[in-house]
């Protein structure tokens, strides 16, 4: 996974699902192509197939369980996330908590297939626990600043470089930025506070022109 990225995130957004998702797919893709960035998408399971069939930039699930072949009804296996293209997942997110056991089984079961994990975490002392399984990359959100109009870089600065020097003082971990992020400008002060790109949803997903916010962010890298 190159860095730095931008995950957007397409949730269950009326904008994020089935031919919308699609359509936003393309739109992520044309960004990324013109302005040479990292894109990833993370889409519903439901959606994976179509999606990382009509893309050429990397595709994430935005859940997976940590389980094994087997009988495990209503679950998300995540042989068969890899089997229909993802190439890594989102785990914890704050609409999605996990117990801590479950996580660390999670990231365990993910580095064995070659998924990339990215691990939400809505403090720096959570994401410093989170650290010790090794995941990816940990994308810090404060849960209050999610889908609102203040980015966590402008409004809680502290908590990216907290959140990155307690994690580095842990393992060799990428650290993203989330949570009310909307311009360029937030962007450029995630990555001067020493973040390695941005997860973002509502603000391109559900926005009235994507491709021009896209656009703005991924050129702020």
């Amino acid at each position: 996974m190159k860095l730095p990225v931008i995950i957007v995130n397409f949730k269950t957004y009326v904008e994020g699902t089935g031919k919308e998702a699609e359509r936003l797919a393309k739109i992520c893709e044309k960004v990324a192509h013109d302005t040479g960035k990292n894109i990833v998408l993370a889409v519903e399971e439901v959606d994976l197939n179509r999606i990382s069939s009509l893309v050429d930039i990397p595709v994430f699930s935005e859940h997976m369980d940590p389980i094994h072949p087997g009988a495990h009804t209503g679950h998300n296996l995540p042989q068969a996330l890899k089997d229909n293209g993802a190439e890594g997942t989102l785990l914890n997110h704050s609409e999605d908590r996990f117990r801590i056991d479950m996580l660390k089984e999670s990231v365990k079961i993910a580095k064995e297939l070659d998924l990339v994990t990215v691990v939400c975490a809505n403090d720096s002392d959570t994401a410093e626990a989170v650290a010790a399984f090794e995941p990816d990359m940990i994308a810090v959100e404060p849960p209050e600043l999610i889908g609102g109009d203040i980015s966590v870089s402008t409004a809680k600065p502290e908590v990216i470089t907290d959140t990155i020097e307690k994690v580095k003082k842990v393992a060799n971990v990428s650290v993203l930025c989330g949570a009310g992020v909307k311009t360029g400008e937030d962007v450029k002060k995630a990555i001067e506070l020493g973040a390695d790109g941005i997860l973002i949803a509502s603000g391109v997903v559900k926005a009235e022109d994507p491709e021009k916010v896209l656009r703005e962010l991924a050129e702020a890298l």
